[in-house]
């Protein structure tokens, strides 16, 4: 694999996270206008924001995993599939530790109208990876991605389908 081209190094992430950070920011604003107000339920508060915090956190767990654990900067400069660490439970643990950041502020903004759009993350994260940096492997690792496929949610995070016996 040395000898062919490597992925980018950011991918299409800046695309992801800027979109998701935007509409976060603009979420959390518009949840303080009297227009939403009525999607803030007091008794809420308190248990929102402890769920806003622990899904922050899970964020920074998959995000420090994946950067220094797994270390997927060397992985892609060495052209080697990195399927260890965070990501033996998921493909894509940096995109997902900015749905979870942007979910978990959704969660501490404390509106309850915009807590579904980390759906919206969802399904972005899904078609924008199905559409691009899928292919793009697929194409460089071809069967020894697919597998991994087979194994590995895309961006929920959960323990390996069945262990590694392609690889």
């Amino acid at each position: 694999m040395n000898n062919k081209k490597h992925l980018s190094m950011y991918g299409v992430g800046p695309i992801y996270g800027g979109v998701i950070i935007a509409v976060t920011v603009a979420a959390v604003i518009a949840g303080h206008c009297d227009l939403f107000e009525a999607g803030v339920i007091d008794m809420m508060k308190i248990p929102f924001a402890a769920a806003g915090f622990l899904i922050i956190a899970l964020g920074i767990g998959l995000w420090l995993g994946a950067i220094f654990h797994s270390k997927i900067d060397n992985g892609i400069t060495e052209n080697r599939l990195v399927t260890s660490g965070v990501y033996a439970m998921c493909r894509n643990p940096i995109y997902t530790a900015f749905m979870f950041f942007c979910t978990g502020a959704l969660f501490i903004s404390g509106n309850v109208f915009f807590l579904p759009l980390f759906f919206f993350y969802w399904i972005f994260m899904t078609v924008l990876m199905k559409n691009t940096e899928e292919k793009w492997l697929l194409e460089l690792y071809g069967i020894e991605y697919a597998n991994y496929c087979k194994r590995v949610n895309r961006c929920i995070p959960w323990f390996s389908k069945n262990k590694d016996k392609s690889v």
